[in-house]
């Protein structure tokens, strides 16, 4: 019996060794979590303080823009404005011009018209050897 009592002694033995090092596997299991855990929450604490800081660079950078682009628009609209001003200018001085001196306005036209039918024949001319 005393074979069998060293055989129960060792069994329980083995037992309690497997039982210990279940035990140390789950405690490391479970702190390996926690740590996971908490690097995940470090992390996820970092990506809102990021988003916390950019947000207001962002915020600026989106100012910025939609200023630039009225201040652009404005210059458009106030070129334009200044363009059509000139042309009417041009229209009108044109228009006193030919009622003044209605014959030099044709002259004017006519060598002007001569001018462009000429450079057009000799473009034209180039182009076909």
């Amino acid at each position: 019996m005393n074979t069998e009592s060293t055989t129960t002694k060792v069994a329980d033995g083995a037992r309690s060794l497997a039982d210990n090092v279940l035990q140390s596997a789950q405690d490391a299991v479970q702190t390996t979590r926690d740590k996971a855990r908490e690097s995940l929450d470090k992390a996820e604490s970092g990506v809102r303080e990021l988003r916390r800081e950019a947000s207001p660079v962002i915020d600026d950078l989106a100012a910025r823009a939609h200023d630039l682009a009225t201040r652009s628009i404005d210059f458009c609209a106030e070129s334009s404005a200044r363009a059509r001003h000139q042309v009417r200018q041009a229209a009108d001085a044109t228009t006193r011009y030919v009622t003044q001196q209605p014959g030099k306005s044709v002259a004017i036209a006519a060598a002007a018209g001569a001018a462009v039918t000429a450079a057009v024949l000799l473009m034209s001319r180039r182009r076909n050897p």
